[in-house]
């Protein structure tokens, strides 16, 4: 009987992870989490044509651990320009993604706190906004909607009503307009 129970706590008992840092330590399992969750074709998409051949933000490549340090989760923003102000300007702002749980930890939160971390994160770091082309129904309760982008465009094909935004600083996407341009650093 004292089986039974340990294996019935076990199954109910609340998943235990933390939220760190990425480090080139986490490279393949990050890659390996990512092909698993988005499927072969998730280097297609336009927000991967952005990143490609740069590196994320500064201090804004997030994973999830599980209690043995295995990398469970994963989220990156990346440096890009929304567009052109009314000024004449070019908009420095965030590319969110993507943003991927294991499977097998699905609905314990750890999406929904890698995503908190990284908001928080680029918020303390002074960025003014961040973008991203994803479900409208899980993204909005973090403050994510269209409106904000209706005014910006992705390179190449994309869902209009799947590209939302967040502004960090009140008014900072605010007559934006324009192409989403890559220009954080380049890899080495």
């Amino acid at each position: 009987m004292a089986a039974v129970l340990d294996s019935v706590r076990a199954l109910f008992a609340p998943s235990t992870f933390t939220i760190d840092t990425e480090t080139p330590a986490d490279v393949v399992a990050r890659e390996n989490l990512l092909d698993r969750a988005m499927g072969p074709g998730r280097r297609q998409k336009s927000s991967e044509k952005i990143r490609r051949g740069r590196v994320p933000a500064d201090g804004l490549a997030l994973v999830a651990r599980d209690e043995g340090g295995h990398v469970i989760g994963t989220v990156r923003l990346w440096n890009v320009e929304a567009g052109i102000s009314p000024q004449g300007t070019s908009i420095d702002a965030l590319l969110l993604g993507p943003l991927a749980v294991d499977c097998t930890h699905e609905g314990k939160g750890i999406g929904a706190a890698l995503m908190r971390a990284a908001i928080t994160e680029a918020g303390k770091r002074a960025h003014g906004a961040i973008l991203l082309v994803g479900d409208a129904a899980y993204y909005e309760r973090f403050g994510f909607f269209a409106e904000k982008t209706q005014h910006l465009v992705m390179p190449g094909p994309f869902e209009r009503a799947r590209f939302l935004a967040l502004e960090l600083k009140a008014g900072w996407l605010e007559g934006a307009a324009g192409m989403i341009v890559a220009s954080g650093r380049k890899l080495a």
